[in-house]
């Protein structure tokens, strides 16, 4: 089966806008249930069929703020391929693309483009037996090697928590998972794509160094217009590869 239809879910709106703006992506007020605040925008890029979905903004607790965290990316990823399936036009792969921490002791640096080999959670510790592999929720995601090479991207593993910085129990699991790069949202978006059997990978920039000496607030948010730019110019990129390719050609 050919890849022709994509669905990039991405959690903050500054990390969205340049992708959506370069592509003449158009809003979907329809997509998502009038209760919920997530966003759509959608179109083509050649002969690609695209689905940009957001968190929205918190509404709940009067905030504003991106609705970021694995909650929100979860409900918008299921409802999204819940969605394209009741209509027919079924997915045919899901990208989780946005900024992350990265590791220095795996070679990352800030405005790196990593693709995702697997993703797992650091902060679901359930010290009871048959729960542990539950909580540490570790998936594969697609396989993407050659994308990899063609866009000169490292590959590692994502490690997923509700916390932008952490603590030293974190960082041992960090370290049990493997991890390249720290995010918010990956776990929970490949646990929901899997529900729907929808293949899946990530596309992260670096934003912040976890295991550096800066803040990761002020780092991220330093380099975050400078991510989302990195990430827009990858993401076409990205598109343009995987469109009217098989699966096991990525």
């Amino acid at each position: 089966m050919l890849i022709t239809n994509v669905v990039i879910a991405i959690a903050m709106e500054a990390e969205a806008s340049p992708f959506v703006n370069h592509l003449n992506l158009q809003p979907d007020p329809y997509f998502f249930p009038s209760e919920s605040p997530f966003q759509a925008f959608r179109g083509k890029h050649n002969d690609c069929k695209l689905t940009v979905i957001t968190n929205g903004k918190d509404e709940v607790h009067g905030t504003g703020v991106d609705n970021v965290g694995t909650v929100p990316a979860a409900i918008a990823t299921f409802l999204a391929l819940q969605k394209m399936k009741g209509d027919t036009d079924p997915a045919d792969l899901l990208i989780n693309a946005g900024t992350c921490g990265g590791f220095q002791r795996k070679g990352a640096a800030i405005g790196d483009v990593f693709l995702t080999t697997a993703v797992a959670n650091h902060d679901r510790r359930i010290a009871i037996p048959d729960f542990t592999p539950y909580g540490i929720g570790r998936i594969e995601s697609a396989s993407v090697e050659n994308l990899a090479s063609h866009l000169d991207a490292k590959l590692g593993v994502c490690t997923t928590g509700n916390s932008l910085d952490f603590h030293e129990l974190d960082s041992h699991h960090m370290l049990e998972n493997d991890a390249s790069i720290k995010d918010m949202e990956a776990a929970a978006i490949a646990w929901a794509s899997e529900m729907w059997s929808t293949p899946h990978f990530g596309v992260k920039v670096v934003t912040d160094i976890v295991d550096g000496d800066k803040p990761s607030h002020e780092e991220f948010m330093e380099n975050l217009g400078t991510a989302a730019n990195s990430l827009q110019s990858a993401l076409p990129k990205v598109i343009e590869y995987i469109c009217d390719k098989k699966h096991d050609e990525l």
